[in-house]
């Protein structure tokens, strides 16, 4: 038997690299005879890089840069036959703000990124999208890629008070002949009700009764930097990352296709008799791009049964076979949720165990 197994990451416990190995363990005590195909996946946020690099292979440039809050953090560009592959959340990820100064948090460290790309000769910059701890509509990318305002557009969504000009064109001519794309499934506008402080402020810190205020700062920059913009699809990507992408008229493309078509997921999947995927949390939200809806639809295409493996499950059956899935596995329910946390690796490796028992002939 040929099992695929394609996982997100276990969001705090376990990378995708590392649950995708886990269940691959796992599955080989129980089942030593299958062949399994290992394709971690990532859908634009946190991980977006490793599992790139893990499937694709390519040049890893490492790069200091600035973090959201100022403070120099690490980062990775991956360089392979002319793309660049740039994570968003290594420069201004929720994991380096931890919920802390949100107002003055920077997306500064991206534009860096997208410089060492462009210096590095790449002519395609793809840039992943998602777990930003920022909220700043770009306009620190922007910044340092050397755009110009009347206000500091490198000091958080809080510099952008009383802003009524910017000018992009020095950012424009320093990514000349660079196509930029962006990689997320989010299709939130930049403002409004459903924009990216009103949606997800709350996660990155922004207290209830800010998010009018700092919702209007973004209106303020949009205005001046380019309306038609902010009403896009995708524009409120990570703290508004996707709007500034969008002003540089980079392309969209979902992260989950994106990746999926990178590592060759469908021709894959044509070739296994059960496809395995899995996250953190698997509920009805994975519907809105996340890794186990894209890879279950890759399976439904080939005629493949898919299921899924979480830390918990959060859906009924008839929830789950509306995601394309046809049974899910909880680690919380199966080993407990002391054993799931404390040995994330070990327990997964326990579940898919379990689950081979069922599903391997």
């Amino acid at each position: 038997m040929r099992v695929l197994i394609a996982p997100d990451k276990f969001a705090g416990t376990l990378s995708a690299v590392q649950a995708a190995q886990a269940i691959a363990a796992g599955w080989a005590r129980r089942s030593p005879d299958d062949v399994l195909d290992l394709a971690p996946m990532a859908d634009g946020g946190p991980g977006f890089v490793d599992v790139l690099t893990a499937s694709l292979g390519g040049e890893l440039l490492a790069v200091t840069v600035r973090g959201p809050l100022g403070t120099p953090v690490p980062a990775t560009v991956l360089l392979r036959e002319g793309t660049a592959y740039v994570e968003s959340a290594q420069a201004c990820g929720l994991h380096l703000t931890r919920g802390e100064r949100p107002e003055q948090a920077t997306s500064y460290g991206v534009g860096e990124l997208l410089v060492a790309a462009a210096e590095a000769g790449a002519d395609t910059v793809v840039v992943g999208l998602g777990g930003s701890g920022t909220n700043d509509g770009g306009a620190g990318m922007l910044a340092a890629l050397g755009a110009t305002a009347d206000a500091p557009m490198d000091q958080g969504v809080a510099g952008l008070a009383g802003l009524t000009r910017v000018d992009l064109t020095p950012a424009q001519a320093l990514l000349k002949g660079v196509e930029l794309v962006a990689a997320t499934d989010v299709d939130n506008p930049l403002t409004g009700l459903f924009g990216a402080t009103k949606t997800y402020g709350p996660q990155k810190g922004i207290p209830e009764e800010r998010l009018p205020a700092v919702d209007g700062l973004l209106t303020t920059f949009a205005a001046a930097a380019g309306q038609r913009a902010s009403l896009e699809p995708g524009a409120g990507a990570a703290g508004g990352l996707g709007y500034a992408l969008l002003l540089l008229e980079a392309g969209r493309s979902p992260g989950v296709e994106l990746v999926a078509a990178a590592v060759k997921l469908r021709e894959r999947a044509s070739l296994a008799d059960l496809v395995v995927t899995g996250e953190g949390a698997f509920d009805f939200s994975s519907r809105s791009g996340k890794v186990p809806y894209g890879v279950a639809a890759v399976a439904a295409e080939a005629l493949r049964p898919c299921i899924a493996l979480a830390g918990q499950v959060l859906v009924g059956s008839r929830e789950m076979r509306a995601l394309g899935v046809e049974s899910a596995y909880s680690l919380v329910d199966l080993v407990g949720e002391e054993r799931a946390l404390g040995e994330p690796a070990v327990a997964l490796e326990d579940l898919a165990e379990r689950v081979a028992r069922t599903w391997s002939r």
